[in-house]
């Protein structure tokens, strides 16, 4: 994991040691919208039209982040309209890499080798991590964001002439209580398993771990009562927490430490996971090859030999029983 400074390429892992060995996530610094008209969203200044073929994502199969981008992606319906590269799941020293094996794509616009080309194509003078996703607009030649939970959104609504208008992740009556799960969800569960993982301190880790924890408890609870974590309507909530939890007991568990109890120790939650995994096109989007090679593979100050646990074992098309919350409502 690196960094550009001034367009330089940089083999630099985060700094803990400011922080009390604390690991703290950067923002996304590209965090314009493509919209139906084209016209800049509130806030931005540059505007991105909705346009079919015009975009691109660059994602890792391995990233929870742009995991979210492929999901919508398939439930809009929106593959034939914007194409997609994967990177490999191997980072290493040049960070994420074009390298075409193991079902990585390469560069499929540009055949670059490095994504840390494509942040400077954007911009010569970038300074940042290099991230994925990225919502690449061919037409002007320029990243539109590098923000996940943004992404998704545009995906979700901008494109509607092209995929299926019918499935709404965000719908306006429920924006209120998705974004409160949200607040819960990102920092406590998507970000404090690397919190957790990436902490160089045993004060930073327990804080994380205990973090982490606490909320699966409180969503283990919520999901009693319904099938969803908005009522019984799939939302883009679940989806922003299913990328961390099919990832929790094959990975975060051993790896990030974060070993108080298995997804599949809760009933609620490993029967949710299931019942996400098998709605259609979202099984496609699983890539446990990138998702363990990665990082066990790439994170070698954690894993320093490089091997990647064979285990465990899940089935995550087996039966699950959430329907019977949806029929009691």
């Amino acid at each position: 994991m690196g960094l550009l400074v001034e367009g330089k390429w940089q083999d630099r892992w985060y700094d803990t040691k400011s922080t009390g060995g604390k690991f703290v996530r950067s923002h996304s610094q590209w965090r314009d919208f493509v919209t139906v008209d084209g016209m800049p969203a509130a806030g931005r200044t540059r505007g991105f039209k909705a346009e079919p073929g015009r975009y691109h994502l660059y994602v890792s199969l391995a990233c929870p982040w742009a995991h979210r981008t492929l999901i919508f992606r398939a439930l809009k319906k929106l593959e034939d309209i914007i194409s997609v590269s994967v990177v490999h799941h191997y980072m290493g020293e040049n960070g994420w890499t074009f390298r075409s094996d193991d079902g990585a794509t390469g560069d499929t616009l540009y055949g670059l080798d490095y994504l840390h080309q494509i942040y400077t194509m954007a911009d010569p003078t970038y300074s940042g991590r290099v991230t994925v996703p990225v919502l690449w607009d061919k037409k002007e030649k320029t990243i539109v964001s590098n923000e996940s939970s943004e992404i998704i959104r545009m995906l979700n609504q901008a494109f509607d002439a092209w995929g299926d208008a019918a499935v709404d992740f965000y719908p306006e009556p429920l924006r209120g209580e998705i974004d409160a799960v949200n607040e819960l969800v990102y920092p406590s569960i998507n970000n404090g398993v690397y919190r957790a993982g990436f902490a160089t301190s045993q004060t930073a880790y327990e804080e994380a771990f205990n973090e982490l924890f606490a909320a699966l408890d409180t969503l283990e609870d919520r999901l009693s009562r319904q099938r969803y974590l908005v009522g019984n309507t799939l939302t883009e909530a679940d989806w922003r927490l299913f990328t961390t939890l099919v990832r929790f007991d094959p990975v975060y568990v051993g790896h990030f430490k974060t070993n108080l109890r298995r997804i599949a120790d809760y009933p609620n939650l490993s029967n949710y996971l299931r019942d996400l995994y098998q709605v259609q096109g979202v099984a496609e989007t699983v890539n446990m090859l990138h998702i363990k090679a990665h990082y066990y593979g790439s994170h070698t100050g954690i894993n320093p030999t490089g091997i990647i646990p064979l285990g465990p074992e899940i089935d995550l098309d087996a039966p699950h029983n959430r329907g019977k919350l949806l029929k009691a409502a």
